[in-house]
């Protein structure tokens, strides 16, 4: 499956979570400083992005190589935390009365942004320029994980394809690696050690 595809599976599977959340866990508690309504609308900042990116001009080459360099590029510069949380609480009163409905809407838009651009279009993040295709596995990695998040916070089941996790556990190997963890995180994944409290790649 293309990492466009993954994109729209891992968007639907988000949707899908939100569209059974019930009016009394809005405002139950999330993940860290968000509530469900805040952290759907950090989730939803994973296809909202992509569509402003889209509809921006081109920039004219790439800085950024792939998605490992995108982390490196951007940790600790535009990732600021009291700004992303404030974001994510923006985003979340921003889906409004409906958002499993709103998000699809803004999920159908970006898929169709995707699926008419050129192979190699660039798009500009955070003062950086990448290929489209290496910024959807950020986007992707954004979707799956905080869908996880979500089911874990009202307790409904997702329904995120194989695949899609599949692809952010070589993202994130590969993001431990390069940060200098990767023989502490295949310890930990044959059995011989546990990760240490807190281990995180992102």
């Amino acid at each position: 499956m293309s990492t466009a595809a993954l994109f729209e599976s891992a968007a639907a599977a988000l949707v899908g979570l939100l569209a059974q959340v019930r009016e009394d866990q809005w405002e139950q508690p999330g993940l860290g400083v968000w509530d469900v309504r805040g952290l759907a609308g950090h989730a939803s900042r994973a296809v909202l992005t992509v569509e402003a990116y889209l509809l921006a001009p081109e920039p004219p080459e790439p800085t950024i190589e792939d998605a490992l360099d995108y982390y490196a590029a951007l940790a600790g510069n535009v990732a600021d935390p009291a700004a992303v949380a404030r974001r994510g609480v923006e985003a979340g009163l921003l889906l409004g009365d409906r958002p499993a409905q709103a998000l699809a809407e803004a999920a159908g838009r970006a898929v169709e942004l995707v699926a008419a651009q050129r192979p190699g279009r660039l798009v500009a993040v955070g003062g950086h320029a990448i290929e489209l295709d290496e910024y959807l596995r950020t986007r992707l990695l954004e979707l799956v994980v905080h869908t996880l998040d979500l089911s874990r916070a009202t307790g409904i089941p997702h329904l995120l394809p194989g695949e899609a996790v599949e692809a952010c556990c070589a993202l994130t190997g590969g993001l431990a690696a390069r940060a200098g963890r990767g023989e502490e995180l295949l310890l930990a994944l044959s059995g011989r050690e546990p990760l240490a409290a807190g281990f995180s790649v992102v």
